[in-house]
């Protein structure tokens, strides 16, 4: 596909996810809070595997898309309401990705491949997917695994440990190589609990 089809497709994500109602302040600046989370994810993606193509970088950008139009209160506060909004939120990101980038041009063939990706099929074996888990966990540790922790002070280490494992497992041997490396900001005061976690990570 061509750099303008693919613009064009980066262009509508972005629209998109500027209607957000939800609203981050970053360094005095106002931005829709999902349109930031895919600046993050695009950004991260850039610095860890700046060699992926359109189709990739459109995956990265739009996981999170419109992701306000799903809340989570909508379900069942339990596990099985947990598990079933995420499987309705994988498949609507899935599906709302691949109709903007219809609209753009895209084949069928990159559009499969973004609603695999997008929608968390075959972790660990379709490396679209992996790479999506990958960038997810990333941006996550280095944006908002601070945040979520002072939102909860009522999580034992023990609980923190799982969580910061839980979120391991679902990355790669090179993104947990990546993150280690000094390339990833890691959230200072959690870096103790991160190294504990992954030093007695399961293989």
């Amino acid at each position: 596909m061509t750099e303008q089809v693919y613009d064009k497709a980066v262009s509508l994500i972005d629209d998109a996810n500027r209607e957000d109602p939800n609203i981050e302040i970053i360094d005095g600046e106002e931005w829709p809070k999902e349109l930031i989370y895919s600046h993050r994810m695009s950004d991260m993606l850039e610095r860890y595997r700046p060699d992926v193509d359109d189709v990739a970088k459109l995956a990265i950008r739009g996981q999170h898309i419109q992701r306000w139009k799903s809340p989570r209160d909508a379900y069942p506060m339990d596990r099985k309401g947990y598990h079933l909004w995420r499987t309705d939120l994988y498949k609507f990101h899935a599906e709302t990705v691949a109709d903007l980038m219809a609209q753009a041009g895209y084949d069928e063939e990159s559009l499969e491949r973004v609603k695999k990706a997008v929608g968390k099929k075959s972790i660990k074996k379709n490396v679209d997917t992996q790479l999506v888990e990958d960038v997810a966990g990333l941006v996550f540790i280095e944006h908002y695994m601070l945040a979520f922790e002072e939102k909860h002070p009522e999580y034992s280490e023990e609980k923190w440990i799982d969580i910061i494992r839980k979120t391991w497992r679902k990355m790669s041997d090179g993104a947990h190589e990546f993150a280690l490396s000094g390339n990833l900001k890691l959230p200072e005061p959690l870096i103790p609990l991160i190294q504990k976690a992954v030093a007695t990570q399961e293989k």
